[in-house]
């Protein structure tokens, strides 16, 4: 059996990690291994702990969780933040994707969500809601830099020119919001398959995480109509 995963809470509001600890260990593949109520702490435990993934409340006293983030995901690579937010298209929840954050989710979510949202997050997807896609584009690629930005620029001379066939496909799909498993349907390969191109693609670009790579494939206008990529046939 694999090994669950580890989630450390981050809400200066007791009552909000009471819940999400009951929803949370109610799941047999989550664990939550600790509890912070504000950045500074958030901050020594994801040292202490290693959790695989932190939910992490933006608004706090002190360090708030803008700071928190960019501290834990420059210090813990492995470890994934998903920010918490009262509002979907908040200020706030915008600058923690910006500072690393690898996906939002609103606090009156429901269970299912919650849970969908942490496992999407542990195994390489974005927790991000299609919708609001345009308005993250709008708000975080000015500020987001990146060392291979003006690499990448070019597609006949960039990074791109370093992708596969396939890992081009892989980086469309990716653009487009595509889950893992949504990206395995359309190419015809399994989901393992995709996880490693997916990998590559970030490693190839300088891409941070997933969200990163969908304002890249933006940025680059390389999502579109003439970007589609060729259909495999149906396997036999």
């Amino acid at each position: 059996m694999p090994e669950p995963i580890r989630v450390l809470l981050v809400d200066d509001q007791e009552l909000i990690r009471v819940g999400f600890r009951m929803v949370l260990e109610a799941e047999t593949d989550i664990a939550v291994v600790g509890e912070a109520n504000d950045g500074t702490s958030a901050i020594a435990q994801a040292g202490a702990l290693h959790p695989d993934i932190v939910l992490m409340d933006i608004r706090m006293p002190g360090l708030d969780g803008i700071a928190a983030t960019e501290a834990i995901v420059r210090r813990h690579p492995s470890t994934r933040v998903l920010v918490l937010t009262t509002f979907d298209l908040d200020e706030y929840a915008f600058g923690a994707i910006r500072a690393g954050a690898s996906g939002f989710l609103l606090k009156d979510a429901q269970r299912h969500e919650l849970t969908s949202a942490v496992r999407a997050v542990h195994r390489g997807d974005a927790a991000l809601s299609p919708r609001i896609t345009r308005m993250l584009l709008e708000h975080v690629s000015p500020g987001l830099g990146s060392p291979a930005s003006d690499a990448v620029v070019d597609p006949a001379t960039g990074l791109i020119a370093t992708l596969t066939d396939r890992e081009r496909d892989v980086f469309l799909a990716i653009g487009r919001g595509q889950t893992n498993a949504e990206i395995a349907e359309t190419l015809y390969v399994s989901e393992s398959t995709v996880k490693t191109h997916v990998g590559r693609v970030l490693a190839k670009l300088g891409a941070r995480d997933r969200i990163h790579a969908v304002i890249l494939a933006h940025r680059l206008h390389y999502v579109g109509d003439a970007a589609t990529p060729e259909q495999a046939p149906p396997a036999l």
